[in-house]
């Protein structure tokens, strides 16, 4: 080890602007400088979000870090290949599926608040607190990566090359691991039932339980008391963005780590108290009262804990509408998570001057292969659509429902009927109140009767679509009515068969942002949930042990994990 070094400050970088964008050569250096003010270390957890958040840059920005530890050399062409596939557009490159690399065990945690914010300029020093320097570490340490997959399916090998690169998805033995969120987790402690009682309106009145994969808590400097003369050998390296996000209100920060690698109990309730407390009341919000209860898990059971930096972008497109970094920030607490909020509005919501009666939304097929993912078309266009109107949803790649087959066997046997059928439903299935999830996602993609929702699938039937609550259109006939290769994002207009103008609007990546418009955005901010949740509605008992689906149980919680 080489001699210790001061730390550097709580907020290292904070860069970032609407106008601007961070090239690859200026994260690298800012890498560089921030990783040579830790020091050395022995070991270096690494936890990027999975293939599902590919447009976060965390893939290159993982790979980054690794070549500054001299774990994997450093490729200028294969780097250069790999910019330019994250690059391309606003939907990642096309894939096939393969079967994971290796299991292993893992967790992670993050942390989300609203903030302040800075101006990046082109100073390559602007705000960023420490100079470039040329030193380089003086031993490699092991390094290990934990994509924060939530209960999402592990990653396969093909989706790793695509967004880590050659370097990392051939390096034997492999440093990918896989979460399992069922067996390797562990509970560090739990927020207070009155944060839960708030954040659900009295509904639930239950200690929250934050979770946290094993591999990660193992890493805490009082581990082992013959660190104590030397702490901080161990670097937790949380990366992901800041996105406006249905469930947390704002992505990322300790997200990644109590939801991305957390356990089952503590994500199915944070899902449910997000879905009772309200979507609407939710998006948009770096600070909420969810985020409030991880925020506490945070500051109690983590900070003196781990050795924890969050490294964290915020993602645009350029006027040629290829994604690029927008900001980019670099702390151990909420202040560098909320100064990443405060630009990620202004680049990520948009704020529609009329309501539209149409919105279009076009899912990339390799990307979107269920509802439960695919469905951010509805959540991130709710505020949007106008009371009567219709969301029509591209979706060549939808195959099911779910993600695995018992979450899909939920979704088919209840459907997305809204929030008060859904809870009465739970009240009386047990195999609801087990998964606490399904009834959030439920909640989540129902129009609670406002406007309606039609999907059109690659692959489900217009029985299937329609026995769920949705409309049906088939697809090759509404890709004649909406070409997708001709819109261009925002405001459209068609001539149908009878000469009548229709102007609707379009979306190409719901992933990359928010659409609300401001008489219902200022509605939502009244407190009064749009849900449909009768104010007589009695507590909800959640004690009922949560499982994991009957799809799951391998590797990383899957009994089944995708397959070539």
């Amino acid at each position: 080890m080489s001699k210790s070094l001061p730390p550097p400050p709580s907020l290292f970088c904070n860069e970032g602007s609407e106008e601007g964008c961070i090239t690859d050569d200026r994260i690298q250096e800012i890498l560089h400088s921030f990783l040579t003010a830790l020091g050395d270390r022995e070991d270096v957890v690494i936890l990027p979000p999975d293939y599902t958040r590919f447009h976060s840059q965390a893939g290159k920005i993982t790979r980054f870090i690794c070549e500054h530890y001299k774990f994997i050399p450093t490729t200028r062409e294969g780097t250069q290949q790999q910019n330019d596939d994250q690059h391309q557009t606003s939907s990642p490159p096309s894939i096939d599926t393969a079967t994971t690399t290796r299991t292993g065990t893992a967790t992670a945690t993050t942390t989300q608040q609203k903030g302040g914010k800075r101006k990046y300029d082109n100073d390559t020093n602007n705000n960023t607190n420490n100079p470039t320097t040329t030193t380089t570490p003086s031993s490699t340490p092991t390094i290990s990566i934990l994509p924060a997959l939530g209960t999402h399916a592990p990653m396969t090998k093909t989706q790793i090359r695509k967004m880590f690169g050659d370097e990392l998805a051939n390096r034997t033995p492999s440093p990918f691991m896989v979460h399992d969120w069922r067996n390797d987790v562990v509970t560090i402690g739990h927020a207070p039932a009155e944060m839960v009682s708030k954040a659900t309106d009295g509904m639930v009145n239950q200690p929250w339980p934050a979770q946290l994969n094993t591999h990660v808590w193992s890493k805490r400097n009082t581990n082992n008391p013959q660190q104590k003369a030397q702490p901080n050998r161990s670097l937790i390296l949380s990366i992901g963005q800041v996105v406006p996000h249905e469930v947390m209100g704002m992505a990322n920060f300790n997200k990644n780590l109590f939801v991305g690698v957390g356990g089952v109990e503590a994500i199915n309730l944070s899902h449910f108290i997000g879905a009772v407390h309200g979507m609407e009341r939710m998006m948009g919000r770096a600070s909420n009262p969810l985020r409030e209860i991880l925020n506490y898990a945070s500051e109690t059971y983590l900070e003196k804990e781990l050795d924890l930096w969050y490294i964290l972008t915020v993602v645009g497109t350029s006027g040629k509408g290829e994604v690029e970094v927008k900001g980019f920030y670099i702390g151990r607490d909420i202040e560098c998570y909320n100064m990443a909020c405060d630009l990620s509005l202004k680049i990520n919501f948009t704020m529609l001057d009329k309501a539209p009666n149409k919105i279009v939304v076009s899912l990339c097929e390799d990307e979107f292969h269920s509802t439960w993912l695919g469905n951010k078309a509805i959540y991130r266009t709710r505020m949007a659509i106008a009371d009567g109107g219709e969301v029509v949803i591209l979706a060549p790649g939808v195959t099911q429902f779910g993600e695995d087959d018992a979450i899909d066997a939920l979704i088919r046997a209840y459907g997305y009927v809204g929030t008060p059928a859904i809870l009465k439903a739970m009240d009386d299935n047990t195999e609801l109140q087990e998964n606490l999830s399904a009834v959030a996602h439920l909640i989540h993609g129902s129009s609670e009767g406002r406007f309606s929702i039609t999907y059109c699938p690659g692959h489900l039937t217009k029985e299937e679509i329609e026995s769920v609550g949705f409309q049906y259109k088939d697809l090759e006939e509404a890709k004649m009515l909406y070409d997708t290769d001709s819109l261009c994002d925002g405001w459209n207009t068609r001539v149908n068969s009878s000469g009548v103008k229709e102007e609707f609007y379009y979306i190409s990546n719901p992933a990359l942002g928010l659409w609300a418009v401001q008489s219902r955005f200022d509605e939502s901010n009244t407190g009064k949930s749009n849900t449909g949740i009768d104010a007589d509605v009695p507590v909800i008992s959640t004690t009922v042990e949560q499982s994991a689906s009957l799809g799951s149980g391998g590797v990383g919680g899957w009994a089944k994990p995708p397959q070539d």
